[in-house]
């Protein structure tokens, strides 16, 4: 055989097509799943700082009972490293006082393993007057 005729050959080259296109679809996969991964975690902790904040506006309730209430919730769907970072104040919102909980979490990168306090999530809930 010459030179000119193995460069034209096509023998061969639907395997090294194949591996190519599985790395490539493996990488979109995976690349979808993890932003399925974030989106979750980020709404698991937004839900966490709602409940705490609605919980710690109850009247008979105070602000450390909300931050424990969002620990234990982001203890149980995510693990104790999201619940290191809760916080919560009393302010105003609309016009109206209000509890503000925040929680800084980490945002996940790789599985669950990511950058810390990138994901800061804050939830407003309206005071429960004692009248």
């Amino acid at each position: 055989m010459r030179l000119r005729d193995l460069t034209r050959d096509d023998r061969g080259s639907a395997a090294v097509e194949f591996v190519l296109v599985g790395v490539l679809l493996t990488v979109l996969t995976l690349s979808v799943m993890q932003l399925g991964l974030a989106l979750l975690v980020r709404n698991t902790v937004h839900d966490a700082a709602g409940e705490g904040a609605r919980f710690a506006a109850l009247a008979d309730n105070g602000l450390a009972d909300g931050v424990l209430r969002a620990q234990q919730l982001l203890t149980i769907a995510l693990g104790p490293s999201y619940a290191t970072d809760v916080s919560a104040s009393v302010g105003s919102y609309l016009g109206h006082p209000a509890v503000i909980v925040t929680v800084r979490a980490p945002l996940p990168l790789i599985g669950l393993v990511g950058v810390d306090d990138a994901l800061e999530v804050t939830a407003h809930a309206a005071v429960e007057p004692l009248e």
